[in-house]
Formats: structure tokens, sequence, C-alpha cells
């Protein structure tokens, strides 16, 4: 009697041992410890940009700008012989740069103070732009909708102290460039007067 009660505890025991160790199988991993954003390196930021843009319910605004939709041009819209307004529609929604150059041999600090009243005149006529110098007598405006980068251009070439601004690759020359090339004309034509004035006196002295 004492040996059947001996067994039926034992079997009772693994019974109960068994049990356990299917809970202990069936219950969840612990989760891993989430990274601290912190400490993210650059592998980890990918990553978590491609999860990102996996998402379906990512809106076109949020997209980064490679993959966005460009916005149909309509060409019956654009005047074929102005080629600034076929640019503007390709530029459209696009993040565009234009360099300025400051006239009159400026230190940094003087390129700063006077590109900042520019990007305040810019800001007051509703254009936001970003101004980043980039050097003792250039600076760079940096626009989200490349659309009005002609129209910055337009407004900075007439500013006094501007030599040239460069979009797209193309440069156009500023007032401060156009004043300098009509000072210096009057030079040339003294010096050709001067030198005819010499070539008389010469011819004189000859006779």
């Amino acid at each position: 009697m004492a040996a059947a009660a001996a067994w039926i505890s034992a079997l009772m025991l693994l019974l109960v041992l068994s049990t356990a160790a299917g809970e202990e199988e069936g219950r969840p991993k612990a989760a891993k410890k989430k990274k601290d954003i912190r400490d993210y390196n650059d592998a980890d930021m990918a990553r978590l940009l491609e999860e990102w843009e996996k998402d379906d319910d990512i809106e076109e605004g949020d997209l980064p700008e490679h993959k966005r939709t460009s916005p149909p041009i309509d060409f019956s819209k654009i005047d074929a012989s102005n080629p600034e307004n076929l640019l503007k529609m390709t530029k459209k929604g696009k993040t565009l740069m234009i360099f300025a150059t400051v006239s009159g041999n400026p230190t940094e600090k003087d390129t700063e103070e006077i590109t900042s009243l520019w990007q305040g005149s810019l800001y007051n006529a509703n254009y936001d732009v970003q101004r980043f110098v980039v050097g003792s007598d250039r600076a760079i405006f940096m626009l989200h909708d490349g659309s009005y980068a002609w129209e910055i251009k337009d407004f900075l070439i007439n500013q006094d102290r501007c030599t040239d601004v460069t979009v797209e690759g193309q440069t156009y020359p500023g007032k401060a460039a156009e004043k300098k090339k009509n000072e210096t004309k009057p030079d040339k034509k003294r010096k050709e007067a001067t030198g005819s004035q010499k070539d008389n006196r010469a011819n004189k002295n000859e006779l």
C-alpha cells in the first residue's frame, strides 16, 4: 500500500513538472530592450527610414523630395520663347539654391549683415528663404519651391551691393557689377582722348 502511494506521488510530481515546463515554453520571450534613439547610428537611422517609407499611410508631403510625385506640367501655358518659364515649371515644389556675391571686398561679417537685410526684405514680400553665408563675399539663399527662384533673382540683382547671382548654373550680373562697368567706360574714353592729344602734339613737332 505504501509502495502504491509512493508511485502515485511520483507520477503526480512528474505531471506537475511537465505542465510547468509546457507553460514556460508557451510563454512569449521577453521583448528585446529597445535601443535608445540617442544611440542610433547611420545604419539604424537608414533602417528606421525604410520602415517609415514602407508605411502606406505616409502623406505625399512627408516623403523625401526625390520620391515625391512631380506636379504635371501644362505646356500649353508655357511661353516657348522664354526658357525661364519652362525652368520655373520644372522646379515647382523642389528645393533650389541661389548663390549671391556681395561687392566691395566685404568681410564675412559685412556679408552676414548685408544678406540678412536682403533676406528680411524677401520675407516681408512673403518669400520664405533660408540664408547661409559661405565665404567673405558669398551667400546661399535656399528655397523649398524653386519656381520662385527667378523672382528672387530679379530682386537680388537690383540691390546696390550685389555683384552677381547664380541660378541653375546661369550667372546674372548685379547692380554693383553694372555700376562698376559704367565707371570704367569714362576712364577708357579719357585714355583714348589723352592718346589722341599726344599724337597731335607729336605731329606738330614733326612739322
